[in-house]
C-alpha cells in the first residue's frame, strides 16, 4: 500500500437564503495491492475551515449578485489562509430558488477562477433533496438501520424532501415552503410575501399585504398552515389541492403509496435549527427578518416530530455544503466499447444511476422508464451530458441484451444531438451492450465501460484510451459532505 496523500477540497454552496464555503483535508490512499489496478480511496476527512453563513446577495428578486458572491468567496479564501492554487478538488453548487435565478450560469462563470477543474453545477429541487438527505445523515441512517427515513431540507424558499429505504432513494419531491417566503422589517412590516405563502395565508383567512404590519399570531397561523402541508405530504393527513398548488416547478411529486412506513425523520437547512431547539421564552421570533424560526416552531409543535422518530443529523444548515474528492481511480478494459476516441477526455460528467426496477424494465423491452429518468435528470442539472449507470447482470440472454440496448438507444434521444451516450455497467457486459447500442444509433458516439461501481450524485472523468485503445482510465468523484 502507498502512503496516504492529503488534498485540500473546497465546497461552495449558493442557496436561496445563504451562501457558505467550507474547506476539508481529504486523505487518500491506494488501497489495492501492488500488482492490481490502482484503487484510490478516501481514508480520512477533516473539516479545517467553515466560513460565516452569508445572506445570498441579490441584485433584485430574480438576479443573484455574482460580483458580491465572488467577493464573499475571495474573502473566505483569504480568511482561511488558502488560495485557489492550494485547492486540489472541490464543488460549486447552486441550489434552491437560486438555481432558478435567471443569471445562475453567469454566477458560475464569475466563480470560474476559484472552480478550476471542480464539479460546478446547479442542482434542481429533486437533486438537491437527495444531496441534502445524504449530507444530513438520513441516507446513511436508513442504510445502517435497514429502515425507511425521510429528510426535510427546509431553506429560505423551498422544502426538499428525500425518502430513503435501506439507503436507496425511494422518493423525492419539493414544495415552495421556506423560511424567507415572508420577509419583514423589525416592526413586522411585510416587505415581501411569495405567491405560495400568500396562498397558505389565504387558506387560513389571514390577510397579509406588503407594506402593512403583520400580527405575530397571524404569522404563526400561516406557519402552522405550512407545517400542515408538510404533514399531508408525508401521509399524516389527506392531501389537499393547496398541497399541489405549492409544489415546486420542476419537482417530482412525492408519492408515498406503496412505500414502507417511515421510521425516522431528519431536518436540515436553515429552518432545521428552529425545529430542533425551538423558541426560548422572550426570544425575538423574527431575528433574521423572516418567518424561519416561527416555521421551525410550528413544525416542532406539529405532528411531524411526534409521528416519526426524530433524529438529528450530522449537519443541519450546512447539509448541502460539499467538496468533491477523487474517490476511486480505476481502469476499464478488455470488454469495453467506444465508437469515437475523439470524445475523450471527458471531465466531471454527472452520473445517473438506474434503479433495479428501471434496469429490469429495459431488459424487458420497456424503454419508457429509462428515457423518463434521463429527461428528469437533464431538467434537474445544468449539464448537457450524463453517464447512465446500471448494475447489469452476469450472463443475460441475447434477447434481454438486445432489449436493453434498444432501451438505451431510445433514451439517448433525450440527450442533446452532440452529446455522446455514456454507459457504465458493473457486470462484464459492456462490450456486447455497447456494440448492440451502436448498431441502433447513427451519428452519436457511444461509450460503454464495465467493472465500475458508481452511485447517484457521483461525477466521472474519462481519460484517453491507453494500451492501443484497450483500456480507458476512469476517476470517480463523490460529493464529500461538510
Amino acid at each position: 500500500m502507498s502512503d496516504p496523500k492529503t488534498i485540500l477540497s473546497v465546497g461552495i454552496d449558493i442557496g436561496t437564503s445563504t451562501t457558505q464555503v467550507i474547506f476539508s483535508r481529504i486523505a487518500m490512499e491506494n488501497t489495492a495491492g501492488y500488482f492490481t489496478i490502482p484503487k484510490v480511496s478516501i481514508v480520512d476527512k477533516e473539516v479545517v475551515y467553515r466560513s460565516d453563513i452569508y445572506t445570498t446577495p441579490l441584485l433584485d428578486r430574480t438576479r443573484i449578485d455574482g460580483d458580491r458572491v465572488r467577493d464573499i468567496v475571495a474573502a473566505e479564501f483569504q480568511r482561511a489562509g488558502f488560495t485557489p492554487a492550494d485547492t486540489d478538488t472541490g464543488a460549486v453548487i447552486i441550489t434552491g430558488e437560486s438555481a432558478r435565478k435567471e443569471n445562475s450560469a453567469l454566477v458560475l462563470e464569475k466563480l470560474s477562477g476559484f472552480a478550476g477543474e471542480f464539479v460546478v453545477s446547479t442542482a434542481g429541487p429533486d437533486l438537491e433533496a437527495i444531496i441534502a438527505g445524504k449530507g444530513s445523515g438520513a441516507q446513511q441512517y436508513s442504510e445502517e438501520m435497514s429502515c425507511t427515513a425521510v429528510n426535510l431540507d427546509i431553506g429560505g424558499g423551498t422544502t426538499n424532501i428525500a425518502l430513503f429505504d435501506c439507503g436507496r432513494t425511494a422518493g423525492k419531491g419539493c414544495l415552495d415552503i421556506g423560511g424567507r417566503l415572508i420577509r419583514l422589517e423589525p416592526d413586522r412590516t411585510v416587505t415581501y410575501i411569495s405567491p405560495a405563502a400568500a396562498l397558505v395565508a389565504e387558506s387560513r383567512s389571514i390577510h397579509l399585504r406588503e407594506g402593512e404590519r403583520a400580527g405575530l399570531s397571524d404569522l404563526r397561523e400561516v406557519c402552522r398552515g405550512m407545517a400542515q402541508l408538510l404533514e399531508e405530504c408525508l401521509g399524516l393527513a389527506p392531501q389537499s389541492a393547496l398541497l399541489r398548488a405549492v409544489q415546486t416547478p420542476g419537482s417530482t411529486w412525492l408519492d408515498l403509496t406503496g412505500q414502507r412506513p417511515i421510521r425516522a425523520i431528519f431536518f436540515s437547512g436553515g429552518v432545521a435549527d428552529g425545529v430542533y431547539r425551538g423558541l426560548s421564552a422572550g426570544e425575538d421570533p423574527i431575528p433574521y427578518g423572516d418567518i424561519g424560526l416561527l416555521l421551525g416552531e410550528a413544525i416542532r409543535e406539529g405532528r411531524l416530530c411526534s409521528a416519526f422518530r426524530l433524529e438529528k443529523g450530522k449537519e443541519t444548515i450546512r447539509a448541502t455544503v460539499v467538496g468533491a474528492g477523487s474517490y476511486t481511480t480505476t481502469l476499464s478494459g478488455s470488454t469495453i466499447t467506444y465508437t469515437d476516441a475523439g470524445v475523450f477526455p471527458l471531465k466531471n460528467v454527472p452520473v445517473l444511476k438506474l434503479s433495479p426496477e428501471e434496469q429490469e424494465a429495459g431488459f424487458a423491452g420497456n424503454a419508457a422508464p429509462m428515457a423518463e429518468r434521463v429527461r428528469w435528470f437533464l431538467q434537474q442539472s445544468d449539464s448537457s451530458r450524463l453517464v447512465i449507470a446500471l448494475e447489469g447482470e452476469p450472463d443475460p440472454s441475447y434477447p434481454r441484451l438486445k432489449a436493453l440496448a434498444a432501451a438505451a438507444a431510445q433514451a439517448a434521444g433525450e440527450l442533446p444531438p452532440e452529446a455522446p451516450l455514456l454507459l457504465v455497467v458493473e457486470s462484464d457486459i459492456a462490450k456486447a451492450l455497447g456494440q448492440a447500442v451502436a448498431a441502433r444509433l447513427t451519428g452519436r458516439p457511444v461509450v460503454a465501460l464495465d467493472s465500475i461501481h458508481v452511485d447517484q450524485n457521483d461525477y466521472m472523468d474519462l481519460g484517453r484510451p491507453l494500451m492501443d485503445g484497450l483500456v480507458v482510465p476512469v476517476v470517480v468523484k463523490t460529493l464529500i459532505f461538510g
